[in-house]
């Protein structure tokens, strides 16, 4: 074996494997089963053009030198971004740590009992600070929670107002400039006209909905909302306001002035800047709209027992359920990110984080005032963190700055704004105001006082507690915490228990070389508007990126700013809208969905402002060819879009795509193309070979971002020429296209950080270790449908019986025998699996999907589990309940009970195969009640007794 190349390390199946495979999957080779399973027409017919594979230690010395291009200057751009410091601790056992960071989406309860309580946590945190009732578990920015408020507040206008299409959006001047730009994406679509202005001229008339606020402005000012509030709740106006989480610990929580809707980012609670993100942002908001709030949101229920547990309640896929009727196409969130940020808020607890605020409050008022001592007007009336000077010439301060490693904000060509932050010393702000002295030639007489002073005016200050939990008054000592972290992770398996063989989720192995460079601070101090030229590392790392993109996806350019696959679905439906009306065909707004879609897809198309038509699927789970005609032709004068996804949702290549993509074309339609399925595609076929315009991928599936419990995501959008000019833009750093759309996210480049992931997966991999991880995994699903065959039927093949890298296995038979989906599901646990997926796309269903990063050792054990329980469905009967499905999962605290009331032995319940006892995985609670956790939510920490029924 080569020990110096990836491939060997990344893909669980070796050549001494091959034979056993072939000979149960029924080929002679490889190339035999691809030929069976991709159409041929569709295959690609050279290599795709890429780099030679870099070995993994070439691959660090490789970014290494990125980094060293890079220059990390201390940054106090604010604008929401600000650098902080990670307690070591927290990085060491949550980022550096695969037991967090390879964990899957929440969906099962009783294996993710620890990060449920770790966002549990988060919540409460944002609750407390933000005086607010309810908050979900954390979104992808500040801007899209900010996009989501107007959203939100859009929907559940009165009824009244709906009648007398109230449409009108006021948005404070003092919004962050990104925020603005993607309301603007969010808001033209669905109807809603901005109207931009200051607060005080507001004139509260019947004709708007909803008002966005930033607290403080963007550029520090701390206003007081109070009167404005109680004038817009007097007129039936909704308030969002967007606020610095830090700041809430010294300003008046804004609950307290009546408002709606709290958001913002809890990034400088721990998070590296990381050049944009990834970060958790947060949403807060009153109890009456927890049926309308996006995200996801951990709640308290209760187990078979009675016990307290703890699960995903009310929005849990929400699009899902209600496709082209829901309100937002989230479906994620940024699990990894909001579990760090709220251990911070653990570690340090109040007093530490008022210690926090107070420090960086303080080094303000410094800085303020012994800039106006050099002669310099601060104009900032009230603020927290950021002073906004008065200078002569901010292009000669700027020219300072730069010799002095230091970034400020330049607002324009005499005024600048300072944001300090967290990790700003006493020595930071002597170099800063040395900066003022050189500029207007005088003497530094600056000197620090540690006095406790503020400048908050004392109707604005906090006289409310917070974090008073025992969570945030316990872990205080490393020693603590480390044990703390360790109990909760202990409780979730991950992917460095067993393998996760989540259809559509693609839960491949994240390398530990290309996760190591994101501890770096080479990489994790870029502040997102900072000089390009200071991330030069950065610019040839993304850029390359994209280039790798587009050649794997056979298009011409590609978009990194989605940071979440539902919102590369969105940009790729705005970029064809764009490209519509800037050819004078606005009027095309029909989008065509097949019925076996991704829920996002429907959700997605009504947010880009168009009419959803659904399309049939036939028997064998394909598009329904003679249906889709009649569709595009009847609606050819409108036609906007397909949403398609390839393989299909069912796992099949299908034959006819060429002939679907082209009757889209002719049709006056673009194709978008669903990238949820490329671990099937790289390297034997891809998005623009079928003819598709568009396509979204998910750098946390194919390309082995990890997903962190549920996030971090990241969704690119790639796009072939005609649809290049349209890409999104960013109002700070010019990014995209010639036409650019307005923004996505946040930052320029999305979640920048975690591409340095992707693209250590393509260069180590290279050309060959791209086209073989396909190859593998569509040998190893096959493997496995083969392995199950004649106990599981298997819905959907291709035209040569085959499937891509998924199949969807039957369960629905099983009810003769008492026995449901999710049944198999929790009893998967007894044996130490995570649950495939889970009544998706087909209800009663499983999806499989294995990857190529799995052994046959493992998808042996997978397939040894999947035939054991169906004996044991064998034995079950309608008429009695009692029996190992139905009570499973099994927990430790059952099988040590001096009590054992089941008809079955402790052994089949706990240890039915030999080698589980090896490495028992033991869920933390029994199967969860639902449906009482839906009935009474609380989804914050609280007293056990609030847990229970009175």
């Amino acid at each position: 074996m080569r020990t110096d190349l990836f491939a060997s390390r990344h893909i669980g199946i070796n050549e001494k494997n091959y034979q056993q495979m072939f000979k149960t999957v029924g080929v002679e080779n490889l190339d035999q089963l691809i030929y069976e399973t991709i159409p041929d027409d569709i295959k690609l017919k050279k290599n795709l053009n890429l780099p030679e594979a870099l070995s993994e230690n070439e691959y660090l010395e490789h970014l290494q030198e990125l980094a060293d291009k890079n220059k990390v200057f201390k940054s106090y751009i604010g604008l929401g971004y600000n650098e902080g410091l990670l307690p070591s601790p927290i990085k060491r056992n949550i980022l550096e740590n695969p037991g967090w960071y390879t964990a899957y989406t929440p969906y099962q309860a009783e294996i993710a009992q620890g990060r449920l309580e770790a966002l549990l946590n988060f919540q409460t945190m944002i609750c407390d600070l933000t005086g607010m009732e309810l908050a979900n578990a954390s979104l992808l920015d500040e801007s899209t929670a900010a996009a989501e408020a107007m959203a939100m507040l859009f929907d559940v206008r009165s009824r009244p107002q709906k009648k007398e299409n109230v449409v009108k959006f006021f948005v404070s001047e003092e919004i962050l400039p990104q925020t603005l730009s993607l309301l603007q994406t969010r808001a033209t679509p669905i109807g809603i006209e901005l109207v931009i202005g200051n607060h005080e001229d507001f004139n509260f008339g019947a004709d708007f909905f909803g008002a966005l606020l930033q607290y403080p402005g963007k550029f520090g000012q701390v206003n007081d909302y109070a009167s404005f509030v109680e004038n817009c709740n007097d007129n039936n106006i909704k308030v969002a306001v967007a606020a610095d989480i830090l700041s809430l610990v010294k300003l008046k929580a804004p609950a307290e002035f009546g408002v709606d809707v709290v958001v913002g980012t809890t990034q400088r609670f721990g998070i590296p800047l990381g050049y944009g993100g990834p970060h958790a942002a947060f949403f807060a908001t009153k109890e009456a709209y927890k049926r309308n709030i996006p995200g996801r949101i951990i709640g308290v229920t209760k187990d078979t027992d009675g016990k307290p547990a703890l699960r995903m309640a009310l929005q849990t896929r929400e699009q899902h359920i209600k496709r082209d009727k829901a309100t937002s196409n989230i479906c994620t969130a940024q699990v990894l990110l909001a579990v760090m940020a709220g251990m911070y808020a653990v570690y340090h607890g109040p007093k530490g984080l008022e210690y926090i605020a107070n420090k960086v409050h303080n080094i303000a008022i410094n800085t303020a005032t012994s800039i106006e001592k050099l002669g310099f007007k601060q104009l900032n009336s009230a603020f927290f963190d950021t002073i906004k000077v008065e200078v002569k010439d901010a292009s000669a301060l700027k020219a300072i700055a730069v010799s002095k490693k230091i970034n400020f904000n330049y607002i324009d060509d005499t005024t600048v704004s300072i944001s300090i932050n967290e990790a700003t010393s006493k020595k930071d702000f002597a170099t800063i105001v040395a900066c003022f002295s050189e500029l207007n030639k005088v003497e530094n007489t600056a000197s620090f006082t540690e006095d406790v002073q503020t400048v908050i005016p004392g109707n604005l200050q906090r006289n409310t507690p917070f974090l008073e939990n025992e969570v945030f008054n316990s872990y205080h000592s490393e020693t603590e915490l480390m044990r703390y972290i360790k109990k909760l992770e202990r409780k979730d398996l991950s992917l460095n228990h067993s393998m996760i063989s989540l259809g559509s989720c693609t839960m491949k192995l994240n390398a530990a070389s290309e996760m190591l460079p994101l501890s770096s601070a080479q990489w994790g101090n870029i502040h997102p508007f900072a000089p390009i030229d200071q991330a030069e590392g950065y610019q040839i790392l993304l850029k390359r990126l994209e280039d790798h993109l587009s050649e794997i996806t056979g298009f011409a350019a590609t978009s990194l700013q989605p940071n979440s696959g539902a919102q590369g679905e969105y940009a790729g439906l705005m970029v064809i809208r764009a490209y519509h009306e800037s050819r004078n065909e606005a009027h095309r707004n029909i989008c065509l969905i097949p019925a076996s879609a991704h829920g996002t897809n429907p959700a997605s198309a009504v947010m880009a402002g168009m009419k959803v038509v659904v399309t049939k699927t036939d028997d064998y789970g394909n598009i329904d060819v003679t249906d889709l005609r009649e569709k595009a032709e009847l609606h050819k004068d409108n036609l906007a879009a397909l949403m398609v996804t390839y393989p299909s949702t069912h796992g099949v290549f299908e034959s006819s795509i060429k002939e679907v993509t082209q009757l889209i074309h002719d049709n006056g339609g673009q194709v978008y193309m669903d990238g949820a399925n490329m671990n099937a595609q790289v390297g034997l076929t891809n998005p623009g070979n079928i003819g598709a315009d568009v396509c979204h991928l998910n750098l946390h599936k194919t390309f082995a971002i990890p997903h962190g419990g549920g996030g971090p995501g990241v969704g690119p959008i790639c796009v072939a020429p005609q649809l290049v000019p349209f890409l999104p833009g960013n109002p700070v750093i010019k990014t995209g296209g010639e036409k650019a759309i307005t923004a996505i996210s946040s930052a320029p480049w999305g979640s920048s950080l975690v591409c340095l992931i992707s693209y250590g997966y393509i260069v180590m991999l290279g050309e060959a270790g791209l086209k073989q991880s396909t190859s593998i995994a569509i040998l190893n699903a096959n493997y496995i449908k083969e392995r199950l065959n004649g106990k599981f039927d298997v819905l959907y093949t291709g035209e040569k019986g085959r499937a891509a890298h998924e199949m969807i296995i039957d369960c629905r038979p099983f009810k003769q025998n008492g026995i449901e989906v999710t049944d198999i599901a929790k009893r998967l646990m007894d044996y130490g699996f995570h649950a495939p997926t889970v009544s998706f796309p087909v209800a009663g269903t499983l999806m499989i999907e294995p990857t190529e990063s799995e052994s046959l050792v493992e998808l042996d054990r997978f397939c040894d589990t999947m035939l054991s329980i169906r004996a044991e469905i064998d034995e079950a009967t309608l008429d009695n309940p009692n029996n190992v499905l139905k009570n499973s999962p099994h927990t430790l605290e059952m099988i040590t009970n001096d009590v054992w009331d089941f008809p079955y032995s402790r052994q089949k319940a706990a240890f039915p195969l030999e080698h589980i006892a090896d490495n028992k995985f033991w869920p933390r609670v029994r199967r969860v009640d639902e449906a009482y956790g839906d009935r009474n939510l609380i989804c914050t920490c609280a007293p056990i007794e609030a847990y229970m029924e009175a």
